[in-house]
């Protein structure tokens, strides 16, 4: 990959995912060139980029000379063989949440990237939040001491069943292996890995064709994680709440990029990324607010490039994302059977929490 040219990527799927977050994102960094686009819509994608090649299939995309990076926003159940296929073409590949549908998938392509020597990562965007990062930055510091309690919720209202393959009874389909990715990966970002797993995923709206509303445990001893999500909830629950041993944390809000990015704001534009909701601190005595940090899911794909270039690390390891992998299906196995599940991981699988 020369050091002087932009990296050329080709994003496959323009729906949801790749319209709204990964071509904006990725047309934000100067290291990274959007090149080519496999989408059976190409009327979409050419509106939105003129030049852009459009591949009609994401098997001629992924074989392409033209391209150094492949980036899978496809429907859920086609990220792990689409993956393999780049991989095999000799690609770096970024893989939309989640990174499969199985843990054995994610296995088979952790070791598929070490013995191909190719960057595999997932788009963890929600890393880059103003709400995690403010959080994270707290807990940080130490001012509210030990954590006992994480709770994370990602809330929506949309009482009406909406006709689009996420709320379908589909594999892959419901909200958590849409929302639950988020939801894990910032967790263990925190927490690390969990001792068990304990959980109720459900259908709750009427004519619900998949499940939408997920309570989960994650357990570590003395500290316990909540986290939920649903689809009919109209407010009155925090985004984040915390507390410690010193004392305690709430921030109120979802981080407003989504909201941006659907309005055609852009990352770099003034007020992209910036949210006046604070982080507020409890230490038994009062209250203050601490400033939430400016959010910037561009970050990730800035990341990516850097590893690409030899200049940083990947921000979301394979084994990261086989250990957020194990939780979900641990969620999915405790739900479905009515127990609490360990995660089945490898000492070295676990390493990448240690």
């Amino acid at each position: 990959m020369s050091e002087n040219k932009p990296i050329r990527v080709g994003l496959i799927g323009y729906g949801f995912a790749g319209k709204t977050f990964h071509a904006p994102l990725i047309a934000a960094v100067p290291d990274l060139a959007l090149t080519a686009v496999s989408s059976s819509r190409p009327e979409a994608v050419l509106a939105d980029f003129p030049a852009i090649r459009v591949f009609s299939t994401p098997e001629e995309l992924a074989m392409s000379d033209e391209i150094d990076l492949v980036v899978i926003a496809s429907p859920n159940d086609s990220h792990a063989s689409l993956a393999r296929l780049a991989l095999e073409a000799g690609k770096a590949v970024v893989v939309d949440k989640p990174f499969t549908l199985t843990l054995a998938d994610a296995r088979d392509l952790v070791a598929l990237a070490k013995a191909e020597d190719r960057l595999l990562s997932v788009f963890q965007n929600r890393r880059y939040d103003t709400d995690f990062r403010g959080v994270k930055a707290a807990i940080d510091s130490g001012a509210i001491g030990r954590v006992v309690h994480f709770e994370t919720h990602f809330d929506r209202f949309r009482p009406v069943v909406r006709n689009r393959w996420r709320e379908r009874a589909v594999p892959g389909g419901g909200l958590w292996f849409d929302l639950g990715p988020h939801l894990v990966d910032q967790t263990l970002q925190i927490l690390g890995l969990p001792q068990m797993v304990t959980a109720t995923i459900a259908t709750q709206r009427a004519g619900g064709q998949t499940t939408d509303y997920a309570h989960v445990i994650l357990d570590y001893g003395t500290t316990k994680a909540v986290l939920h999500g649903a689809m009919l909830v109209a407010g009155g629950v925090n985004r984040f709440t915390v507390h410690g041993e010193k004392g305690s944390l709430v921030k109120r809000h979802l981080d407003p990029q989504e909201a941006q990015l659907l309005s055609g704001m852009r990352p770099g534009l003034p007020g992209f990324g910036q949210d006046d909701d604070p982080v507020v601190f409890f230490d038994g005595e009062g209250e203050r607010n601490l400033p939430s940090p400016a959010g910037d899911q561009s970050g990730y794909y800035r990341d990516i490039a850097r590893a690409l270039r030899g200049e940083g690390r990947n921000p979301v390891t394979p084994l990261q994302a086989l250990a957020v992998m194990a939780v979900l299906e641990a969620a999915e196995i405790s739900s479905a059977e009515g127990r609490s599940v360990t995660l089945p991981l490898t000492e070295e699988e676990k390493s990448a929490w240690a």
